[in-house]
This record gives C-alpha cells, sequence and structure tokens, in this order.
C-alpha cells in the first residue's frame, strides 16, 4: 500500500463508554480499487459492490475465532448477485453479476425479489452455518440493520457509501444494558450519526469522524486494523476440478477448441490449458 494514499485499508472499533453502545468505521480505499480493476461495473452495481464490502468488513472484524464469513444477496433484477468474503485477518474478495447496463435504483429495484445468504466457515466446525433470508429494505445498509438486529439481538445502526476510489461504512450497536445507563443515549448517538454525509464517510479519517458527529460524548477509540484485498492466483484449484471432470471429458473439449479455458468469477482470473498440459495434468494424477 502507498502511504501517501490518503484512503488506506483500515477498520477502526471504538465505545461510547458512558453507553454501552459500541461503534466501528471502515475505510477501503486499495482494496477496493484491486478488487474492482478490469470489472467495468456499471455505476449503480459498484455502488451496491461497496457498500456490501464495508459492511461485510466491519461484521468480519468482530469475529472471535479463525473462520471465514460470506454475504450472498441474490435476486432476479438486473443484479443478480452480490457476493463478499472475509476472514478473521480482513482478507477480502467479492464479485457483482449483472447487466451490463444498470439504472440507478434502490435495491429492491436493482435486485428484484431476493435473499441475503450468510455462511460462516469456522475451524473446528464439521460444516459452515448458514442463515438465509429475504431481503428486507430499500439499501444495502436497512437490509444489514434489520438481519443483524434479528440475528444479534440487538439494536444496530449502518452507514455506508461507496464510488469508484473508496469503500466506507460507520456501525453502531447498542449493548445489553444500554437503556439502563443513559435511556436516551441511543437515540441521542443515532440522532448525531444520522448527520454524517457520505461525503464524510469516503474522505474524513475515523478520529476527525468520531469527533465531528460525537465531541459531546466519552469515546473510547482502539487501534485501527489492516485490511487487505486477497485473491491470488489458485491453479491447484483449477486442476482438482478438472481432474473431477474427467481425462475424457477434458479431451473431447481440447479436440473441439484447442484449449481448455476456465475464468475464476470472483477473483476476476482466467487460467488456460493446452492439450501437453491436460495430458501432464492427468499423468500426474
Amino acid at each position: 500500500m502507498n502511504p501517501a494514499d490518503p484512503h488506506p485499508n483500515r477498520v477502526r472499533s471504538f465505545l461510547f463508554e458512558q453507553l454501552d453502545i459500541r461503534g466501528a468505521w471502515v475505510q477501503l480505499g486499495p482494496a477496493w480499487r484491486e478488487m474492482t480493476a478490469g470489472r467495468d461495473y456499471a455505476e449503480p452495481v459498484l455502488g451496491l459492490l461497496g457498500q456490501l464490502a464495508a459492511v461485510t468488513t466491519l461484521v468480519s472484524g468482530n469475529l472471535k475465532q479463525t473462520g471465514r464469513l460470506t454475504f450472498q444477496l441474490r435476486g432476479n433484477g438486473e443484479v443478480s448477485l452480490l457476493i463478499m468474503d472475509c476472514d478473521e485477518q480482513l482478507r477480502l474478495r467479492g464479485m457483482a453479476r449483472a447487466a451490463t447496463e444498470v439504472a440507478a435504483g434502490n435495491l429492491p429495484t436493482l435486485l428484484g425479489e431476493g435473499s441475503l445468504t450468510l455462511t460462516l466457515d469456522q475451524a473446528g466446525m464439521s460444516q459452515p452455518y448458514q442463515s438465509h433470508v429475504p431481503l428486507q429494505g430499500e439499501t444495502v445498509a436497512a437490509v444489514f440493520e434489520h438481519y443483524l438486529a434479528q440475528s444479534e439481538q440487538a439494536p444496530t445502526r449502518l452507514w455506508l457509501a461507496a464510488n469508484h476510489e473508496t469503500a466506507a461504512g460507520l456501525f453502531l450497536q447498542a449493548l445489553p444494558g444500554a437503556t439502563l445507563r443513559d435511556a436516551d443515549g441511543w437515540n441521542r448517538v443515532q440522532v448525531l450519526a444520522d448527520t454524517v454525509r457520505a461525503d464524510e464517510l469516503l474522505e474524513l479519517g475515523s478520529i476527525k469522524l468520531i469527533e465531528r458527529l460525537f465531541a459531546e460524548e466519552d469515546v473510547r477509540v482502539y487501534d485501527p486494523r489492516p485490511v487487505n484485498y486477497h485473491c491470488p492466483y489458485d491453479p491447484d484449484k483449477i486442476y482438482a476440478m478438472l481432474q473431477s471432470v474427467g481425462q475424457a471429458e477434458c479431451e473431447t473439449i481440447i479436440a473441439e477448441q484447442g484449449e481448455i479455458r476456465v475464468h475464476d468469477d470472483i477473483c476476476n482470473h482466467e487460467y488456460v490449458l493446452d492439450a501437453a498440459a491436460v495430458v501432464a495434468l492427468f499423468k500426474s494424477t
């Protein structure tokens, strides 16, 4: 990462000590640009995917055990799929599947009828945990506010923004007993946070943003954690897939097309094998 980049990849947690309310801030610069490089997403698609990147990072930042968290938003509209996953080291990757040209609109307009799926794959689990719910909300933030409030049984608010350069977000959640500490605290903090503008999320650093929004509150800010885009080439995965297809089928493709070409959608990598590579692949098995 270029140290001069004004939008480094960072997530930062904070706590309203007198209110029992926790928060987190994220800003993705280089990682977001790496993820979208060469994708040519339409503007509305880019916005949705960037907001999903921000909220996935915020939620993953709370993972206590080794594992990978994946969110999928599927629909029957012009945007058919948004997918983002992140592990406990905050290594992020994701993609969108959509029509070439997509008109602006809210989430229901763009995705149509759809669902949100969470998959949590943690060390020691015999199989990944999965949760599948209908999409409820006009925005990515509203969908996740509803989902997190239901799944974590805690009032939750999100503010998200994204453009070509940066994806950013702000998260607030009332902890158990927050109303006993200050009956108006949760309402007051929400009102203050509702004044945030998209350009402030995208441009201001965490300390400046917290000072701007919550100047009168007692806020403890924790050290930031780095976030990285992580989607390396993985030829072994492709080789294993082709071996499962079988030598006869691979040789048929070679005979018809002269090569086997496999595109990894989530990482935007392409793998090409010629006849000699296919012979070597099955000779090694």
